[in-house]
């Protein structure tokens, strides 16, 4: 694929580098001395190094159990059609009418998945080398934080909603995380490429996450990572071989919208909307992400994106989600925002020669028209709060 790199100043993306892996072994040193001294550390139980979690992969485990349940969910629609669940797919629907026939060879084909090395075959023909791993190096940071997501949401489910809703809500999430964790993995060792581990920047915010007490957890993982995942596969799903993300962005549409809805039934106390040690940890837990997007502007800049358009994008929506549920921050967004631009603009005209002035925080970096229109609904751009979903 011709895509167009951004050229950067080589000695600036260095030193980021660098400066990435000291904080690195600084967090991390300091994590395993507590985990020894039983003091905290680590909360996750997760391997970012082997890209997998604790006790190995267990594809056999999955393929008998995860993909068996999937594979025989069933749908209450077509079992019980004449209750009021409405579960099915269209093409499931397309399916049960010709449960009486048989499928032609063009339709048997158009079911037909790609098979592994045909697809590797394409990925080569698509993307050079440089851009493979870049590709890679992005995914994997949602491959991590999928793992997360999976972790937190069923702690959630455990000790964090209340009420059968919620719980039927949580439960799918967390089949829903399973699901994007599993497939991601697949998908980014396809491209034959190293995966490399967490930076620490996204280490610090997953853990934060992890460790977040009761409802807490839905701003870390349902707005700040879902908000992240959701804006990063709107802008990647219409690259070649990565369609699958479109159908990954939709699932966290919901996820995104899941505490609004959850919220408008049990709203959220002034003391846990705008409480200071509760503003103060939100704002600790977003701080993060603003070293992380520095850290990847090479990565997109191989691909031909601007990673200060995709961050002043992304910390747009997340900002309006938090203000939309009541995670208030210490610094409103109508402030926060002008000053993170200026702060990209800075760093920016510290990696590049011929850098002028941009208005990040108000770009637009999803893509697909299918895409912009369920980021309509679930941003509240014509719909109500509790319309979203």
């Amino acid at each position: 694929m011709d895509l167009s790199p951004i050229e950067l100043i080589p000695e600036q993306t260095a030193a980021i580098v660098a400066r990435e892996r000291k904080v690195n072994r600084w967090v991390r040193g300091l994590d395993d001395r507590l985990g020894r001294w039983r003091l905290g550390g680590r909360r996750g139980d997760y391997d970012d190094q082997r890209f997998e979690f604790v006790g190995g992969a267990g594809e056999a485990l999955r393929k008998k159990h995860y993909d068996k349940s999937l594979r025989l969910l069933w749908k209450a629609e077509e079992q019980i059609p004449w209750s009021s669940f409405r579960d099915c797919t269209k093409n499931e629907k397309v399916l049960l009418e010709l449960a009486q026939g048989s499928l032609d060879g063009a339709e048997r084909s158009h079911l037909q998945k790609i098979r592994s090395d045909e697809f590797r075959a394409f990925l080569d023909r698509e993307y050079t080398p440089e851009q493979k791993q870049a590709l890679v190096n992005i995914l994997s940071t949602i491959g991590h934080g999928e793992a997360y997501a999976w972790m937190v949401s069923t702690e959630l489910l455990s000790h964090g909603v209340k009420g059968t809703g919620a719980r039927a809500a949580l439960t799918m999430q967390v089949m829903e995380e399973a699901k994007h964790f599993v497939v991601l993995r697949e998908l980014i060792h396809a491209f034959d490429c190293p995966v490399p581990r967490m930076s620490v920047w996204e280490y610090i915010v997953m853990e934060r996450t992890l460790k977040s007490k009761g409802l807490e957890k839905f701003f870390g993982m349902n707005v700040l990572i879902e908000g992240f995942a959701l804006n990063l596969f709107g802008l990647l799903g219409t690259l070649p071989g990565l369609e699958v993300l479109r159908l990954f962005h939709l699932d966290e549409s919901r996820h995104t919208a899941l505490p609004s809805n959850y919220f408008s039934e049990k709203p959220l106390t002034n003391r846990q909307k705008t409480g200071f040690l509760r503003r103060l940890r939100r704002s600790l837990l977003l701080a993060p992400t603003l070293p992380l997007m520095t850290y990847f502007e090479k990565d997109f800049a191989v691909l031909g994106l601007d990673v200060y358009d995709f961050a002043g994008s992304m910390l747009r929506k997340v900002g309006h989600l938090s203000d939309r549920v009541g995670f208030e921050l210490l610094i409103p967004q109508e402030k926060l925002l002008p000053m993170v631009n200026r702060l990209f603009n800075q760093r920016a005209s510290r990696t590049r020669r011929d850098h002028t002035f941009k208005k990040y925080h108000l770009a637009e970096t999803t893509r697909g028209r299918a895409e912009r229109a369920i980021e309509a609904e679930v941003f509240e751009l014509n719909q109500s709060p509790a319309a979203a979903s």
